[in-house]
């Protein structure tokens, strides 16, 4: 019976006593719990609006610590409900707010502070009703002066390549040759680095290496004087500068490979141009243009049957990379006046007029041709990062194929040369500077040169 009658008080809600112990004013106890349940319990809002219950169902007593334990962990979560609900007179009224887009969190990285440093953070973001702020740290050190400050949007910090990229270029002073043409769509800016490296990989495919020996009729004479009467015929034609090389690439890769007699050397010549012509003029001079510029030295059907015999001996393969391809690209890096550009072409021409050139490689007679110009017109300096940059030569390289081209300039004005003065001529007229009648670089020139010069 005592135990039924336990479990019906606890039923009503009541105090029950332990043995021997007198119980209390049960009542008044009552009474107080249930006044102190209330607290926190229940919020009343005035109007008569009752809100939710604060603090989640508990199946343990609830005492002063439990529920100040349980307050402060749900501050987080009812701060903004009990704000919404506790509203001044005459709120309730207001019109429905427009939703706020929720506010993002950003992560702030934070480096570890010095042990004498203090780190503050202040943020309004939590506010209700406020724009949210951006989170700063402020760290400061022991005498409370702030070291330093950061904020949540960190900016992008560069990669350790692109710095030492820049600090390289800045410490050799390399210039962008295609800045003033990023807008010029012909000049293909974007490939054209990669355009050049193919060049340069490409260049030993067409071209033409020592091939006199194969050649018992023909020498190194013989050719310079073919190639000075067709840099005339080229010149009377008003051709393109691509005509004159790549003509002289299809003589000397078609001598290289077909033994041919002295008679027929000036046919190859001009059906060499003819092939050039129709490759890379608009407008290529005619077969009965060539056969009368040579005193009709041969027919029209032997002109044609030339250039069949070429361009089958060489498989039609008639796109190579001449030293005109190098010398645009070498002559833009080198930032120069006209003098320069046309003493690089007179250097170059000369040099293609030798049969001692073929030594070298394309690529390395136009970066030799541009060296050898700023040294005949004292440009300093002869050499710098750009053009070592786009050329790929160094300034010891390139030397003694300079030597080379500075020594042809010698040999045009001397007495022994005056039969080969096509190139000559032609850079002595006023549209071409007149830079062929300058003296050499004779700094570049043996002593055996300067001395029969003398």
């Amino acid at each position: 019976m005592a135990s039924r009658q336990v479990i019906q008080q606890q039923k009503a809600g009541e105090a029950v006593a332990p043995a021997g112990i007198k119980p209390k004013n049960m009542a008044a106890e009552r009474k107080n719990r249930r006044a102190l349940g209330d607290i926190g319990n229940v919020v009343t809002v005035r109007g008569g609006v009752e809100a939710k219950p604060l603090l989640p169902q508990v199946s343990r007593p609830i005492t002063r610590g439990f529920r100040a334990k349980l307050l402060e962990n749900n501050t987080h979560t009812t701060a903004i409900e009990n704000k919404s609900l506790l509203v001044p007179n005459g709120a309730l009224q207001e019109k429905k707010a427009v939703a706020k887009k929720p506010i993002q969190k950003k992560a702030v990285v934070i480096s570890k502070p010095n042990p004498e440093e203090k780190i503050e953070s202040s943020s309004d973001s939590n506010v209700v009703g406020d724009k949210a702020k951006k989170p700063v740290i402020i760290i400061r050190n022991e005498n409370d002066k702030p070291v330093e400050e950061m904020s949540s949007l960190k900016k992008k910090a560069p990669t350790l390549t692109s710095t030492l990229t820049a600090r390289s270029k800045a410490a050799l002073q390399i210039v962008d040759i295609d800045a003033d043409d990023v807008d010029n769509d012909l000049a293909v800016v974007e490939y054209v680095e990669d355009m050049y490296k193919f060049y340069k990989s490409a260049e030993n495919e067409g071209r033409a290496h020592g091939y006199l020996f194969i050649q018992p009729e023909i020498n190194e004479k013989m050719r310079a004087i073919l190639i000075d009467w067709l840099v005339q015929v080229h010149q009377k034609f008003d051709l393109s500068p691509e005509t004159l090389y790549l003509t002289i690439n299809i003589i000397d890769r078609y001598l290289a490979s077909k033994t041919t007699p002295m008679k027929e050397l000036q046919l190859v010549g001009m059906s060499s141009m003819l092939i050039a012509s129709k490759y890379e003029e608009i407008w290529a001079p005619q077969v009965n243009e060539l056969v009368s510029i040579s005193d009709k030295t041969y027919t029209n059907k032997q002109v044609l049957t030339m250039e069949k015999r070429i361009l089958a001996e060489l498989e039609w393969n008639l796109t190579v990379p001449t030293p005109y391809v190098f010398l645009v690209r070498f002559i833009k890096a080198s930032m120069t006046g006209l003098d320069v550009e046309n003493m690089v072409y007179f250097l170059a021409e000369l040099g293609m007029m030798n049969y001692e050139i073929l030594t070298y490689s394309p690529s390395m007679i136009a970066a030799s041709a541009v060296y050898a110009a700023r040294a005949t017109l004292n440009t300093t300096p002869l050499w710098n990062e750009t053009l070592e940059m786009h050329t790929g030569f160094t300034e010891a390289q390139i030397t003694d194929c300079a030597k080379v081209l500075v020594r042809f300039h010698w040999m045009a004005v001397q007495t022994q040369q005056q039969k080969l003065r096509g190139v000559y001529k032609k850079y002595c007229a006023s549209e071409r500077r007149g830079v062929a009648v300058l003296p050499p670089a004779k700094f570049l020139l043996d002593a055996t040169h300067l001395s029969t010069d003398k």
